[in-house]
């Protein structure tokens, strides 16, 4: 049996999302050391090893440092479409539902969402039957959307590229939006070139798991990048000493890849043991990498995050399904006080 919560905590456990992460010592002190210039005459050299460390890392030629994932996404559907296209994405996906409509409203290009299947995927038939005939009363198909991870589940490899070849086949370009690919390549046990050579483009946000404080990396061919410059400026993303964000993307890329495998394992580890409280229902196929997706029995809607707020730990309390993140900072132990105060909740309210 669970021991009782102590009354006080030495920390606040946060897992709302993986975007709280704090940087990490050895970032501080990069960013404060850092060599700096102004980025937009591209004469920032942490920004320039930066961009070139990340191009590298996912085989692609060229990378631009934008602000934010958002702003990646958005720079490349503008870069790829013109006004009166179309791009193709989930219905649940980040750049159609969670950007503020921003491709639409500033690039004119229209969205075509698709509803996803319960693996994270698009249904590549319907993928297929959405693409638009040479029709004057159509918008031009131009670009397919696919993200990874999807709510925490990882895209199969053979369904990556099964979807660059239907994008070839329309001649269609197609962009990842891999805020968190570095999460999908490691519960692969892959290398991430083997996710993103099935893309023209690819998004990765440094500022979630890999716990820089700011910043996202655009990668692709040199000449698509040096028009997502363009583009970035376009949108108000032109940065100046930048390099002093760089130097913290610069160790999540040599520092904080491999331990997101922690972070997965506490995922478990926190599915695992919710499973075994009365009042929390989950499915274990979902729980693949850092997230946690879990419904309330009704006594436990309104009084779970509360609860838990009242205990250090700070929870969303909907919309259902409620979403737990692990990250960086968040270590076993805070996992097992989670559900000790789980667990307590769980007993006052039920019963």
């Amino acid at each position: 049996m669970l021991e009782e919560i102590p009354e006080k905590m030495i920390k606040k456990i946060d897992l709302r999302s993986d975007t709280v992460t704090l940087p990490s010592p050895a970032m501080r002190q990069a960013m404060a050391a850092a060599e700096v210039g102004d980025d937009v005459y591209g004469e920032d050299p942490t920004v320039n090893k930066l961009e070139a460390m990340a191009a590298s890392k996912l085989g692609k030629e060229a990378a631009v440092f934008v602000s934010s994932g958002t702003q990646g996404n958005l720079v490349a559907a503008l870069t790829h479409c013109a006004r009166g296209e179309e791009y193709i994405a989930g219905q649940q996906a980040h750049i159609y539902k969670s950007e503020a409509g921003g491709v639409a409203i500033l690039g004119g290009i229209q969205p075509y969402p698709i509803d996803l299947e319960p693996d994270g995927t698009l249904n590549l038939t319907q993928v297929e039957a959405a693409i638009k005939p040479d029709d004057e009363h159509y918008a031009i198909t131009r670009l397919l959307c696919l993200e990874n991870t999807q709510t925490g589940k990882v895209l199969p490899l053979d369904y990556l590229a099964e979807a660059n070849v239907l994008a070839r086949k329309y001649n269609l370009s197609i962009h990842l939006d891999g805020a968190r690919v570095f999460n999908a390549a490691v519960k692969l046990g892959v290398d991430v070139r083997e996710i993103s050579q099935h893309f023209d483009s690819v998004s990765f946000c440094l500022s979630k798991g890999l716990s820089a404080p700011v910043g996202s990396l655009l990668c692709g061919p040199a000449n698509f990048i040096k028009r997502a410059r363009r583009w970035r400026k376009i949108v108000g993303g032109g940065m100046r000493q930048a390099g002093v964000l760089a130097a913290a993307g610069i160790i999540a890329l040599t520092e904080m890849v491999e331990r997101l495998s922690d972070d997965h394992t506490n995922a478990r580890r926190l599915a695992e043991g919710l499973l075994d409280i009365p009042g929390f229902e989950l499915d274990m196929a979902t729980v693949q990498t850092n997230m946690v997706f879990f419904t309330l029995a009704e006594p436990l809607v309104d009084t779970f995050a509360p609860f838990m707020a009242e205990k250090g730990i700070v929870i969303d309390g909907g919309p259902y399904p409620i979403r737990a993140v692990t990250h960086y900072g968040i270590e076993a132990e805070d996992i097992d006080y989670v559900l000790q105060a789980a667990t307590e909740c769980s007993r006052q309210f039920l019963n």
